[in-house]
């Protein structure tokens, strides 16, 4: 239960830094300066962090005018839903985390 504990806690501080990420570069292209590189923006998304960067998008309204990023990141997030239903449900007994 203890590595069930420090998965947690890495998505946790993930999904907010993406969701933080999100509102950083929201802020800084308002005021025109050097903005998040998108690669960033997607890394934090694919390791893990994509719920926090969906709300962040939809929060703040950003990225949400390139197709990369509003396709993009649900479709990361649904991936990351599918593997954390796997894990939890359909995996054979020694590999599931509950």
């Amino acid at each position: 239960m203890i590595v069930l504990s420090y998965i947690a806690a890495y998505l946790a501080v993930v999904n907010i830094a993406g969701f933080l990420c999100m509102a950083v570069d929201k802020h800084k292209a308002r005021r025109n300066k050097w903005r998040i590189p998108e690669a960033t923006l997607f890394l934090f998304a694919v390791s893990g962090g994509s719920l926090g960067c969906l709300l962040g998008m939809r929060l703040f309204h950003h990225k949400t005018q390139k197709p990369r990023f509003y396709i993009g990141i649900p479709i990361i997030f649904a991936i990351h839903l599918l593997i954390l239903v796997y894990f939890l449900f359909l995996a054979p007994l020694e590999f599931r985390i509950l």
